[in-house]
């Protein structure tokens, strides 16, 4: 059973950057499809950037591209989402998210494609 735990959220003011991570336990985490999520609140949850198990396919939600980057530490198995020029609509609860189920896979693009989540992280972008 595969755990994730998020980190690196805080309050930042606008055009400021984070770097959120999540560790997961498990030596098989290198095999699986990643993504990250966000709910603000009122909304639904919805998928921020995606990266497939080997890292050649990346898909990035439209108000996050260029400022948004998803990556991964196999050594460390870690994915981490850096975000830059933060502005006050990404706030929200960040949560990491894993395809157990389908080794080897290419990108997940809806929360129904991932069985394991982490607890998720409060990012606050003041404006």
């Amino acid at each position: 059973q595969v755990q994730l735990v998020e980190s690196g959220g805080g309050l930042v003011q606008a055009g400021g950057s984070l770097r959120l991570s999540c560790a997961a336990s498990g030596r098989t985490f290198r095999t699986y499809a990643i993504a990250w999520f966000r709910q603000a609140p009122g909304k639904e949850r919805e998928l921020v950037t995606a990266r497939s198990w080997s890292g050649t396919s990346t898909y990035y939600a439209d108000s996050v591209k260029g400022r948004f980057t998803i990556s991964k530490d196999n050594a460390k198995s870690t994915v981490y989402l850096q975000m830059n020029n933060l502005k006050p609509e990404d706030t929200g609860v960040y949560y990491c998210a894993a395809d157990t189920l389908h080794v080897l896979a290419g990108v997940r693009l809806t929360q129904y494609d991932y069985d394991c989540w982490g607890q998720g992280t409060q990012v606050t972008v003041s404006s």
